[in-house]
């Protein structure tokens, strides 16, 4: 430990007194070594725990001080590795920052702080009949901090948006501990769209340690069907029949015959048999309007060649549709030890060769994927499986994995489409965007955080930490950095 850390060590202890403020301890640092993408571990030097926004700041201005690098945390699910700790920084874990600071009903806001649990939101305006519309599938556990540093979606995002179109304002600590307020509560503010630069720029620009966002209210009726398909591709066709039409649900998504098989397991959800995938399609809104809209969305199934159709005959049958969708990414691991999920995105004209592509790079490198997604704006989740214990197979799944990024590139889409870029695919910005792009990027960047110690190492294309890569050896190898495989 260099002289000038360990300085900077005492002044944090200062800073945070108590044994549950300061974790320095092997046992802890594990606990942090990584979020939802586990096939990357770096243990930090400390976890800092704040239990107000001033802390945050003051935490920050120190890190700014001795250059120190920092990550902000909420509960670790990113997919991408975009909360993977630094090895010469701390993780600012936000969780204690859980308080829903204000509630204006009749102005349909909430002004709230990180560590809030996205669906404890809705449970505290539902009896009014509101609700916060993002709902990622780890919303009972997954922050609005997290969210707005990953510009979370859900499965709903297709008819309401992303968290993007749901924050109106927030108030940023920046990498040198000043404090900036973004956006406003009117949500038409005159000048650059600063709350929108903000909102996706996983954690690069600053932190939020206070975000307004809207409240909608809670449609009088839904309408869930599920509709089995013989082949992923009729099922992709589906989805683009039903866009077609100009009829718009709230959701609309696709499972395969292997997310189907782990959600079963795990929850009890039930799927027609004989099936390889299943289209669930929701319509919301008043009672008139979805009235309307399920008499048209029942002539498009029936000419999609659904071979079977179910219609959630009540509230307790459509949540447990949602509950069998919702569980897939936890429940894979009953199929397998291991698994890496995707969010590529492609053009929804072109989803159903996207998913016969999948296929066929499934069964070249002999490796099974379930499918599972975000149909209606063509967000794919493949879910790659592997068993890291057998040598060299959290390679060949990173190799697949990368294929299937490049493929979204090449059919005109993008790399992500909500888990952000984070470690897992920096080697693929520049396939999305020149270097006249990526270089105005780094300079937004630098502007906010001249030091870059705003979760460095991430999203930019760098040597420094692992990224997926089409070749070579595994990148956790070449940069030395330990892997928990």
């Amino acid at each position: 430990m260099s002289l000038d850390f360990a300085t900077f060590m005492d002044r944090l202890r200062e800073l945070l007194p108590g044994d549950d403020r300061l974790l320095e301890q092997p046992s802890a640092l594990t606990a942090f070594q990584s979020d939802g993408l586990t096939a990357f571990a770096v243990h930090p030097r400390a976890i800092a725990i704040p239990a107000t926004s001033q802390d945050v700041i003051e935490i920050v201005k120190l890190c700014h001080e001795f250059n120190v690098p920092f990550v902000a945390r909420g509960s670790g699910t990113s997919l991408s590795g975009g909360s993977l700790p630094h090895a010469d920084g701390i993780v600012i874990a936000l969780n204690r920052l859980d308080r829903i600071l204000r509630i204006d009903l009749p102005g349909r806001i909430a002004v709230v702080q990180p560590g809030v649990i996205n669906s404890k939101l809705t449970q505290a305006v539902a009896s009014s009949g509101l609700h916060y519309a993002p709902d990622p599938s780890s919303q009972q556990v997954c922050t609005i901090g997290g969210n707005v540093a990953f510009n979370s979606g859900g499965a709903h995002c297709l008819k309401y948006g992303m968290t993007s179109n749901h924050v109106l304002a927030m108030k940023m600590v920046l990498a040198d501990g000043s404090v900036i307020d973004v956006g406003t509560e009117g949500g038409e503010g005159i000048g650059p769209d600063l709350c929108g630069l903000m909102v996706g720029s996983e954690g690069l620009l600053g932190i939020a340690i206070e975000v307004t966002v809207k409240l909608m209210p809670k449609p009088e009726s839904f309408h869930t069907v599920l509709a089995g398909y013989k082949s992923l591709t009729t099922a992709g066709e589906a989805v683009a029949r039903i866009i077609a039409s100009g009829l718009l649900p709230a959701a609309l998504e696709i499972m395969d015959v292997l997310s189907m098989r782990s959600a079963s397991a795990a929850v009890g959800a039930k799927y027609p048999s004989n099936v390889e995938a299943v289209l669930i399609v929701e319509l919301d809104g008043t009672a008139e309007a979805v009235a309307a809209e399920k008499i048209k969305l029942s002539e498009l199934i029936a000419a999609s060649g659904a071979s079977e159709v179910w219609v959630a005959r009540d509230a307790d049958e459509r949540a447990t549709i949602w509950k069998g969708r919702k569980s897939v990414f936890s429940a894979v691991g009953r199929l397998s030890p291991d698994f890496i999920v995707q969010d590529g995105v492609v053009p929804r004209g072109k989803l159903g060769h996207a998913l016969e592509e999948i296929q066929r790079l499934s069964r070249e490198a002999n490796i099974a994927v379930a499918n599972v997604f975000h149909a209606g704006d063509g967000n794919l989740h493949p879910l790659i499986m592997f068993d890291g214990r057998e040598e060299g197979a959290l390679i060949r799944a990173e190799h697949l994995a990368a294929k299937i990024v490049q493929l979204c590139i090449d059919l005109g889409g993008s790399i992500t489409g909500e888990h952000g870029v984070g470690m897992e695919k920096r080697q693929f910005l520049s396939g999305m965007f020149s270097e006249d792009s990526i270089q105005a990027m780094h300079c937004l960047r630098r502007a906010c955080d001249p030091l870059e110690i705003a979760n460095r190492g991430k999203m930019f294309p760098s040597a420094e930490a692992p990224a997926l890569s089409l070749y070579g050896a595994h990148p956790l190898e070449t940069a030395g950095i330990a892997s928990r495989m």
